[in-house]
């Protein structure tokens, strides 16, 4: 469960097995995945993934389940009829995701707090379910991936999670020519 996976993640006690990830793709795929639930939720999931993106180097897998688990939140805590917005781009030497939701937003006193273990701010309380865990999980990949996670929030306007990643160093080398 995610008590074991963060308490392995934490540990070090697995070696990131790193390839070329293709962030848009990962995002895109990781948003239909979880259109069924939205929908459900009566929300929609937008994708806004920019062309040409660099790759970034890590592990897919780890990077969705990262994904999947903001996806899910902003899902969780919207409004019906809202929409929640996943976006892809390049900023300078990294690439960034966001994941924008028009939901309850998060408190000033608890935003600092968020990607702490175990600790769930009201708007998660309110509704049950989950460890508290999520977060802390996803601010462990990000980091060991070289990353860095924030969360922006106005309360009662929504939150919005950015995902910063570097390029990866295949994507920055130079072209051969004539091979």
């Amino acid at each position: 469960g995610e008590v074991e996976e963060l308490a392995r993640i934490e540990s070090g006690g697995r070696q990131l097995h790193l390839d070329d990830v293709d962030l848009g793709r990962v995002a895109e795929e990781t948003a239909e995945r979880l259109r069924p639930f939205a929908e459900r939720q009566h929300v929609t999931i937008r994708t806004e993934v920019a062309a040409d993106l660099p790759f970034v180097s890590g592990e897919a897998a780890q990077l969705g389940q990262v994904f999947a688990n903001l996806i899910h939140n902003a899902v969780k805590f919207s409004p019906p009829d809202s929409s929640v917005v996943v976006s892809v781009r390049r900023e300078a030497d990294e690439v960034t995701a966001s994941v924008a939701d028009r939901g309850i937003g998060i408190s000033a006193a608890d935003l600092p707090r968020i990607f702490e273990r175990f600790y769930k701010a009201d708007r998660s309380r309110t509704s049950g379910g989950g460890t508290g865990l999520g977060l802390a999980i996803a601010r462990h990949v990000v980091e060991g991936h070289g990353g860095r996670i924030v969360a922006e929030s106005v309360e009662h306007e929504g939150a919005t999670f950015i995902i910063g990643l570097p390029i990866a160093v295949s994507a920055t080398s130079e072209p051969v020519h004539g091979a």
